[in-house]
């Protein structure tokens, strides 16, 4: 390859300091393996069969608590002796979570009281274990997906303590969730704080990702709270690319005690500008917790989550869908869906374990290795590593290819390729790359087939244009050699073709 062109780069374009924060790994020693073996045929068994003995009582008491419920009973606070039963969930469910090991919760700070704070703002969410944060505060509601209402045992549960529900199939379900927190954070309500995980996804706990807007769009004073797993090796961590819950769940029953700390941090109270902007709420409230975790913050989100699962169902590593996807919606204005549509076409160029070499783009575009091809490569490749990930891809897209891609530049390289008599023979496509690119006439021929849809034997502009667009690299690399060439041009050189496809010598 040539001498790597550089090309300045956009710092608000840089990756993230953490990479993939949805990624677990166990790391044991001999003696967890040791432990283990011991805790697997001995306590663990037991702990299992009592934890769940505990969950059907939960149950029996929840169901207890809707006898004669209505379903407008359901959209007011519970009083009464309704509101009593959940005292008896509340020991349960912490004898419950003492089975799982967490013998002892250490806590730092104050919690605050519903009218200080109506809203409890907890990260990072990392397990299916944190919902023990609403047994440490007086069981409050909760911000919950409407699937988990549908679990058998676990969704009377859920269902009695009047979660706000949450679909992310729904596109009303954000507006409507919004509104139910409003109405129930107005004071004197009579609803208890809603415990609510911004994040909105589990990470593996190296950073803080995006928050979500729920919690913030009232405006009404917040507590953050920072959540810390402390006992190794981890088994708690539940993300999208790791060990499954059955693993993690006997991993944990296998240890001998489970180190969890809650700090409520002091409360929030957002300022005028912040009530306006509730992203400015949320990624300031983020920087709290964040620096009483000492760790540090991406715009990594859940989206990034569905593009590894469309990554995965491509035949792509798991890691080959993360974009930061707040950063590439806020820096380039790129939806969800236009990005599972370049990870299509990403996944038709990468041949080298979810990476894209020069050879697999040339292999793409039909063309030979040329300096104009390792420049337009050097666009795509940031970092420098001579290999093209999902990310630098997107923002080559972006930033390169849909700039360049034109009607102009597509008009002027029509008429290079011959195009001026109104359409492009295969003699014509053949005589161009070959001067230009260095293409084999079987490539050409191969290149000329694939645009030549009807096997007419001519190139219309229309067949040329939907082509170009379908691939927009390659008005890219007709720009990249365009440049290349002026200087040559300029010096005596040849043109690469005028109007009727003959090169001429320039003045």
């Amino acid at each position: 390859m040539t001498e790597k062109v550089q090309i300045p780069r956009q710092e608000s374009l840089m990756g993230p300091e953490i990479q993939n924060p949805f990624v677990h790994r166990f790391e044991f020693t001999v003696w967890d393996y040791i432990r283990i073996a011991f805790m697997s045929v001995t306590i663990a068994p037991i702990r299992i069969m009592l934890a769940f003995s505990i969950l059907a009582l939960d149950w029996l008491a929840a169901k207890v608590g809707f006898i004669g419920r209505t379903e407008e009973d359901a959209l007011t606070p519970m009083t009464g002796w309704r509101r009593a039963m959940k005292i008896p969930l509340y020991f349960l469910g912490r004898l419950q979570f003492f089975l799982f090991g967490f013998h002892w919760v250490r806590t730092k700070g104050t919690q605050a009281s519903v009218d200080e704070a109506p809203i409890l703002v907890v990260a990072p969410h990392t397990s299916f274990f944190d919902p023990i944060i609403g047994f440490m505060t007086g069981l409050p509601g909760s911000l919950n997906r409407i699937e988990n209402s549908k679990w058998p045992i676990f969704g009377t549960l859920v269902n009695f303590l009047q979660p706000v529900y949450v679909s992310r199939k729904d596109p009303n379900s954000r507006l409507n969730t919004i509104k139910e927190i409003k109405r129930r954070c107005q004071p004197n309500s009579g609803w208890p704080q809603i415990v609510i995980f911004p994040e909105g996804t589990c990470t593996n706990r190296t950073c803080l990702i995006s928050f979500k807007g729920g919690a913030f769009y009232p405006g009404v004073p917040v507590q953050p709270i920072a959540m810390r797993y402390l006992t190794k090796p981890d088994t708690f961590t539940w993300t999208w690319d790791g060990p499954g819950a059955f693993s993690l769940l006997w991993l944990t029953m296998c240890n001998f005690d489970n180190k969890l700390e809650l700090e409520f941090l002091p409360v929030y109270k957002p300022s005028q500008a912040e009530i306006d902007d509730p992203k400015l709420f949320a990624n300031n409230v983020r920087a709290v917790i964040a620096n009483a975790l000492n760790l540090p913050v991406t715009d990594h989100t859940y989206e990034d989550c569905r593009l590894m699962e469309h990554a995965r169902a491509k035949g792509l590593p798991l890691v080959a869908g993360i974009v930061e996807f707040q950063k590439i919606l806020n820096k380039l204005g790129l939806k969800l869906e236009t990005l599972q549509e370049q990870l299509d076409r990403f996944a038709e160029i990468a041949q080298s374990e979810g990476y894209v070499t020069i050879d697999d783009l040339a292999k793409y575009l039909n063309v030979s290795v040329s300096p104009a091809l390792e420049e337009m490569f050097a666009l795509y490749d940031r970092d420098g590593t001579n290999k093209i990930d999902f990310r630098e891809y997107v923002i080559g897209c972006s930033l390169v290819a849909e700039t360049a891609n034109g009607e102009e530049t597509l008009e002027l390289a029509f008429r290079m390729f011959g195009g001026d008599k109104g359409y492009i023979t295969s003699e014509d496509l053949t005589r161009i790359l070959g001067s230009s690119f260095e293409m084999k006439k079987e490539e050409c021929e191969t290149l000329f087939k694939l645009v030549d849809k009807d096997e007419s034997g001519q190139i219309t502009f229309d067949g040329f244009r939907e082509y170009a667009k379908k691939k927009p690299e390659y008005a890219q690399l007709f720009m990249t050699y365009q440049k290349q060439a002026a200087p040559q041009q300029t010096n005596g050189g040849h043109s690469i073709g005028n109007g009727n496809g003959m090169s001429k010598k320039s003045e």
